[in-house]
């Protein structure tokens, strides 16, 4: 009965002083923060039907509430004795093996050493991640279901995530390497942007040879160039956001270029339309000819056509 349960102080609690510059990853505590569980379950402790371990956050109507940390630390399992699983090689096999459900989980590599210990909102999610980024590291995974009737709750989470990192410093006198501070191997990094082209270096610098021709070139020596309102990380209207999205979702190695930059393209916009013959913005280019702008790449997109096109 979880009424009964009392928490205990680890000998290796001192550790956990040290913690405070251990690998969490970031992109996986912030998760936890002001995202309310749409679908919680009641969980229980005979769980039958799922691989992981799992708790009841529920109190007994006849017996006082626990605090949400308290149940949970004194219901968590410890991590030599969660049940280790394979992960599987298709990664559409992973839900079936692996619950979507909030929780910390611990993953192994093919040698069956402890690699990283983790939170995450949906531990499926999680492993399929590690599994493409670092496949040699995850070949199997501890995890534990944190059941939260509520929503998932950052402080019991964390207090969770603890007890492992405990349990493994206890035994082996180290964190796990992908816990290392200053290990980067676990966390979601956003890949970086190209930076626009630019004509000029410059509002003041002139121009040696006609921007018509600097124009050509630019087409002519890229296979596709989007000239947009805006940069590509931040466009600055909804035609060219929508193009940047369809080059993006396409996974085009695309330039772009900034029409609205007059510190750089200055003269562009008019210069471009006469080029072009073609009055509005976003323009697309593709091996120095114009496809046109956001009605008709959207049209090619959706027949599915934009595949040949840049293939070309």
């Amino acid at each position: 009965m979880i009424g009964r349960l009392r928490v205990r102080t680890s000998p290796a609690m001192a550790t956990l002083n040290h913690l405070s510059s251990v690998h969490t990853s970031t992109s996986f505590l912030d998760l936890f923060t002001c995202h309310p569980s749409r679908n919680a379950p009641n969980l229980s402790f005979n769980s039958q039907n799922r691989p992981f371990s799992s708790i009841s956050q529920k109190p007994h109507s006849h017996s006082r509430p626990k605090p949400r940390a308290l149940v949970v630390a004194s219901a968590l399992k410890t991590l030599s004795v969660t049940k280790l699983l394979v992960v599987p090689e298709e990664f559409d096999q992973v839900a079936g093996q692996f619950p979507p459900e909030t929780g910390v989980y611990a993953v192994f590599d093919g040698n069956g050493d402890l690699q990283f210990i983790g939170l995450s909102r949906n531990i499926a999610a999680s492993v399929v991640t590690h599994r493409k980024s670092v496949p040699d590291l995850c070949h199997s995974v501890k995890g534990f279901e944190v059941g939260i009737v509520d929503e998932p709750d950052r402080t019991a989470l964390t207090q969770a995530w603890k007890s492992w990192m405990e349990e493994h410093i206890k035994a082996t006198g180290k964190v796990p390497p992908g816990n290392e501070s200053g290990n980067a191997t676990w966390v979601r990094q956003a890949p970086k942007k190209k930076a626009d082209l630019r004509l000029t270096p410059g509002r003041h610098v002139q121009l040696t040879i006609p921007m018509e021709e600097l124009i050509d070139r630019m087409v002519k020596e890229n296979k596709v160039v989007a000239f947009i309102k805006g940069s590509r990380s931040a466009p600055l209207c909804g035609f060219s956001q929508r193009v940047i999205g369809i080059l993006e979702s396409e996974g085009v190695n695309y330039e772009s270029v900034d029409v609205l930059d007059e510190d750089h393209n200055s003269g562009l916009r008019e210069t471009l339309k006469r080029y072009s013959n073609w009055p509005t913005f976003p323009q697309i280019f593709v091996d120095g000819e114009l496809v046109g702008g956001c009605d008709i790449l959207t049209s090619m997109y959706e027949k599915g056509e934009l595949g040949s096109l840049f293939k070309k």
